[in-house]
């Protein structure tokens, strides 16, 4: 395909057999179970597993090892109605982009002894070691090493804010194997492995729970002289920043895709309540001043979606996408928190009550302008590499 080839964007409710699907699979778990695991600190089991036999983990895995072998953009429309029905994927959506790796830069021997188990719901892939504690989104600072040791490698250090460590069977972790003075670019000597987490833990591996404002099971990480066979690297030692790097653009697409239906359970709700809650003899949504935030809520989901419907367009036609990719994460982020916050102030007092869910989803996809990369950064690469100015940092 060259670069003139048109890419067509389908307009309207794509996926429409999936996404009624998807629907009537979260139908089954309303406010009140999320709201139970949360007073319980509670890893949402059953929901995976739903989503797991229905095959909804897997359709980004082709058919030759199980999976369905459909388009990026059917996993969007598959979290972002997780999202539009008061659920949350977080428990669940790192399978599906960073199994890329393992894809495209794994051998067939991987492949064929992971993907197909993994796709089965045998195996759950859902655990991504890379952000520390002393380099955050500096990733090529980061300390932790693995050290050829004849058939093993031996990792030490710390990863931080791993969700889902004590749920997942594997994890993709990134370490360096060649120390940074010793590398012409910092990106360099970065190294992919899998880690066996059953095997791993009491041998190297310690998991600590890591608790905050919302309930995604995330946690530190330990290594302390963990063996993991070489047959585990990922790819060639050395490369393994790129291979992250290039799971990115899908990793931003699919967290849009959440923060868009997050968007659009807030506007609903808040419609909803300010067309049934009376008050001074009216409903409360007559009112411009409670109108006017929702509207421009929806207004700016609108303009999100499309962005993200063309980063998919390009992600499936293998051009560059990167531009479109990390915009639509920062719109539909906006648009999604500018809709929480209409939706809070609509209901006033009661958007406090946990009975109303809204303060939980309130909290849920303020996470999205932090994670998994912030707001700033997306700015410094629009500025840097989209409009050409100097690097800032």
């Amino acid at each position: 395909m060259t670069d003139d080839t048109p890419v067509l964007l389908e307009i309207g409710e794509d996926y429409p057999e999936i996404r009624e699907a998807v629907r009537r699979i979260c139908a089954n778990f309303p406010g009140s179970y999320w709201r139970d695991l949360e007073a319980r600190e509670a890893y949402p089991s059953e929901f995976v597993q739903a989503l797991t036999d229905a095959g909804y983990l897997s359709v980004l895995i082709p058919e030759e090892y199980g999976g369905s072998g459909l388009p990026l953009r059917a996993a969007s429309a598959i979290l972002e109605e997780i999202h539009a029905a008061g659920c949350n994927a977080g428990a669940c959506h790192a399978q599906m982009y960073i199994m890329g790796t393992l894809l495209r830069h794994g051998s067939s021997e991987q492949k064929s002894a992971y993907l197909p188990r993994i796709a089965s719901g045998e195996l759950r892939l859902q655990a991504f070691g890379v952000t520390e504690p002393t380099s955050g989104s500096d990733t090529t600072s980061l300390k932790t090493r693995a050290v050829r040791d004849g058939d093993d490698y031996v990792i030490n250090g710390q990863k931080v804010w791993t969700s889902r460590a004590f749920y997942s069977d594997l994890m993709l972790l990134l370490a360096r194997t060649t120390p940074q003075d010793q590398v012409k670019k910092k990106t360099e000597g970065l190294s992919v492995f899998l880690v066996d987490m059953k095997a791993a833990r009491g041998n190297g591996l310690e998991i600590r729970p890591l608790k905050a404002m919302i309930n995604h099971n995330t946690t530190e990480v330990f290594f302390d002289n963990l063996r993991v066979p070489a047959a585990n690297l990922i790819g060639e030692e050395g490369k393994g920043f790129r291979y992250i790097l290039d799971g990115m653009n899908a990793e931003r697409i699919l967290i849009a895709s959440e923060t868009l239906g997050d968007g659009r359970w807030f506007t609903r709700t808040a419609t909803a309540y300010a067309k049934e809650r009376e008050v001074f003899g009216r409903p409360i949504g007559q009112n411009q001043g409670v109108q006017f935030p929702i509207a421009r809520a929806y207004a700016e989901l609108v303009g999100a979606d499309m962005v993200l419907r063309r980063a998919c367009a390009l992600f499936e036609s293998g051009k560059p996408c990167g531009e479109d990719a990390n915009i639509a994460k920062l719109l539909s982020s906006e648009a999604s928190w500018h809709a929480a916050e209409a939706c809070l102030q609509t209901h006033g007092g009661f958007g406090f009550a946990r009975d109303y869910d809204v303060e939980r989803k309130w909290r849920e996809t303020r996470l999205m302008q932090i994670a998994p990369i912030s707001t700033n950064l997306i700015l410094a690469y629009v500025a840097e590499h989209v409009l050409g100015m100097p690097r800032s940092y």
